[in-house]
Parts: C-alpha cells; structure tokens; sequence
C-alpha cells in the first residue's frame, strides 16, 4: 500500500494484511461479544481446512484493527465477504477499503471472478463503502443470528439485507 505524505496534524501508519491466526482473538475483542469471537474462532478452523479466507489488517506492532472472511461455499463461482469490522475508532480511515480488496486478491487466487456479501438494510455507511468499491446491489434476504446480551443471555437478532455482488474480472 502506498501512503501519501501526512499533513503536519496526522499520522500516517502503514498496515499489513495477513491471515487471522488463534493468537489473534484476544486482541479482536473489540469486534464483538465473546460469543462472537468463539465463531471467529469457529471460523479459523474452516480457514484451516481451506473453506475460507479470514483476514486481519494489521498496525505495525502487528494488532489487528479489521477483519473479516470470504467464504467459498456459500455461492458457487463466488468468494462471500461476511464478518467485516474494522476497529471503532479507526472506522473511516480507509481500513475496510484494504480489507476489502485484500478479500478479493484472495478470491481472485482462486480463480473466481465474483465477490459477494450482504448489508444489513439499516447501515447505510456500508453499503456506500461497497458501492464506491463497485459493488452492485441484486436483490434482499432475511438474514438472523444470536447475539449475547451483557448478562450472558442470548437472543435472535433478525434483519434484512441487501444483497450485492462484484464482478472481479
């Protein structure tokens, strides 16, 4: 990644993209609850057996800051980009925009052609991201999961999501 000179009241850090390791979790905290991170963990043992890619953009001291999988069976002929979350308060920093690329570097190796993910109708933040990064909405679907509530408890969240795919070729 090239960095552009910083002004004299920023500063610029380069970031490094590689695969999330098990060693990572306990520095992912910030993406969710800790039922969230046991299916990141879940998700690291299909990365294991090659059904996915799970990536981590990384400050130099080599803490992740965003991260995110592509998935390969969801859609035949498609990598699936799902789970992406990027550090709170580096959000609008340019970080999902090199997860995201990095996701379909990773789709391309495989010799597919086509990125897909879904966004959840109320965030429309992502959805313009996706769509400055040329992703095309083609149609919606009700998405659900468990979500951990401060006590422990879990609940059904429930959502609709607008579906959208790029063409990698």
């Amino acid at each position: 990644m090239r960095l552009l000179p910083a002004a004299a009241d920023e500063i610029v850090v380069p970031v490094l993209v590689r695969d999330l390791v098990p060693a990572d979790l306990p520095s992912c905290a910030w993406s969710g609850t800790p039922l969230h991170v046991a299916h990141v963990a879940h998700e690291l043992e299909r990365a294991a057996a090659g059904e996915v890619d799970y990536l981590a953009v990384c400050t130099p001291a080599d803490l992740p800051v965003a991260i995110g999988g592509v998935d390969y069976r969801v859609a035949a002929g498609a990598g699936t980009l799902w789970q992406l979350g990027v550090l709170p308060a580096l959000q609008s920093c340019g970080l999902g925009t090199v997860l995201i690329r990095a996701a379909e570097d990773r789709i391309r190796s495989r010799g597919l052609r086509r990125a897909e993910l879904g966004v959840e109708e109320s965030n429309p933040r992502a959805r313009a991201l996706y769509e400055r990064l040329g992703y095309e909405a083609y149609g919606s679907e009700p998405d659900s999961w468990d979500v951990e509530a401060p006590d422990g408890s879990l609940r059904r969240y429930e959502t609709m999501c607008t579906l959208m795919r790029k063409d990698l070729s």
